[in-house]
C-alpha cells in the first residue's frame, strides 16, 4: 500500500493512461504551464509536451466540442473543465452530442471521452462557483457520472472511466483533494456502477456520495455513541446507479436516510428515495428521509455557507425526526 492524497491518486491515473496509450491526451484551461487550477497536472507539460497536454482557450463549448471530434476520430481525450459550474457553457455539446452520437449512429461512432471537473461548495467561492450539477447529467442516457470520495476510489474509478468507450463525467470535490488514504501498489479497477459500503451497520442506512460520504461517516460515528448502528453506503457513481447495494442495505436496516450537498429540491436524492420506495417498500420501518442543501444560492460568507450545506448534526436531527429513534 501507498498513502496518497486524492489529488495524487488522480494524477497517477492520468499518468498511467498517457504512458499506456498514445491516443490519450489531456486538454483544458491552464492545465499546462499553470498545472491546473487544483494542481492535478503539475509537471505534465514538461513530461509529455504540448501535443498531449493542450492548454485551451476559455471556451468550454469549444473545448468539449473539439474533444468530441477527437474521440470520433479514434483518440481518447481527457478534458479538464475547471469547475462543474462552467460545464453549463457546454451543455449542448455534452447532452445533445456526446451523450447521443453512439445511439444515433447505431454504434458506428463511439465517444471514449472523460470530462474531469471540480464540484461542490465549502470553499467560500460564491454562488456561481459552489454548485453540484451531477444529478442533472445523471438524468441523461448515454452519459456516465462518477464522484469518488477517497483516493482508493478515485484511482480505481478513473482507470475504469478512461477505458470506457462512452463519455464519462468524473467529478472531484474541491474539499477532498487533500484527504489521504491507502492505495494498493498493484493495479486494480473499480467498475462503474458499483457502490461501496463504507461502514457496516444494522439500524439505519445512510446513503451519500462525494463529500457527503464523510459527513455520513461522522454522523454514523456520533450515532454509535447513542447506541444506533448506522451503515454508510457510498454511491460512487450516479449513472449507472448500483440499485442492488442500496436495496440490500435498506432491507437489512429497515430505515434509510439519503444525504447530498446540492439543493434538496430537484436533487438526485429524490431519485434514490423513489428507487428505495419501489424496490424495498415492504422492508421499510418508516418513510425514507431526505437531507439536502438549503434551497438558496450558495452564500459567499463562510458562516452562511456552512449553514447551507448539510452537516452531521443536521443529518442526525433529520434521522431522529423521521424515525423517532
Amino acid at each position: 500500500m501507498t498513502k496518497l492524497t486524492l489529488r495524487d491518486a488522480v494524477s497517477k491515473g492520468l499518468r498511467e493512461a498517457l504512458d499506456r496509450d498514445t491516443s490519450v491526451f489531456l486538454m483544458g484551461e491552464d492545465i499546462g504551464a499553470y498545472a491546473g487550477a487544483y494542481v492535478v497536472t503539475k509537471g505534465f507539460l514538461d513530461e509529455y509536451g504540448p501535443d498531449r497536454i493542450k492548454d485551451t482557450p476559455i471556451s468550454e463549448s469549444g473545448v468539449v466540442g473539439a474533444a468530441i471530434g477527437a474521440a470520433m476520430g479514434g483518440m481518447r481525450p481527457i478534458v479538464e473543465i475547471m469547475t462543474v459550474n462552467f460545464m453549463l457553457l457546454a451543455m449542448d455539446q455534452i447532452v445533445n452530442h456526446a451523450a447521443k452520437l453512439r445511439y444515433m449512429s447505431n454504434g458506428q461512432i463511439t465517444i471514449p471521452m472523460v470530462i474531469r471537473t471540480v464540484t461542490g461548495g465549502g470553499a467560500a467561492l460564491g454562488a456561481t462557483h459552489s454548485q453540484m450539477f451531477e444529478g442533472w447529467f445523471a438524468a441523461v442516457p448515454g452519459l456516465k457520472v462518477v464522484l469518488p470520495s477517497d483516493p482508493y476510489d478515485a484511482l480505481g474509478l478513473l482507470r475504469s472511466a478512461i477505458s470506457d468507450n462512452n463519455p464519462v463525467i468524473f467529478s472531484e470535490h474541491a474539499l477532498l483533494y487533500n484527504i489521504t488514504g491507502d492505495v494498493p501498489d498493484e493495479e486494480y479497477t473499480i467498475p462503474l456502477g458499483s457502490a461501496s459500503v463504507k461502514r457496516e451497520g444494522d439500524d439505519v442506512t445512510l446513503i451519500a456520495y462525494s463529500r457527503m460520504v464523510h459527513v455520513a461517516l461522522e454522523a454514523a460515528e456520533a450515532l454509535s455513541t447513542r447506541g444506533v448502528s448506522a451503515e454508510v453506503v457510498d454511491l460512487r457513481t450516479l449513472r449507472p446507479l448500483d440499485v442492488d447495494t442500496i436495496v440490500e442495505s435498506v432491507k437489512k436496516t429497515g430505515r434509510a436516510v439519503v444525504v447530498e450537498e446540492t439543493w434538496k429540491t430537484g436533487g438526485f436524492a429524490g431519485e434514490v428515495v423513489s428507487t428505495i420506495q419501489e424496490e424495498a417498500f415492504d422492508y421499510l420501518d418508516g418513510p425514507v428521509v431526505r437531507v439536502g442543501g438549503i434551497d438558496v444560492p450558495t452564500p459567499y460568507s463562510e458562516d452562511l455557507e456552512a449553514a447551507v450545506i448539510p452537516t452531521p448534526e443536521r443529518l442526525i436531527d433529520a434521522l431522529y425526526k423521521g424515525f423517532g429513534l
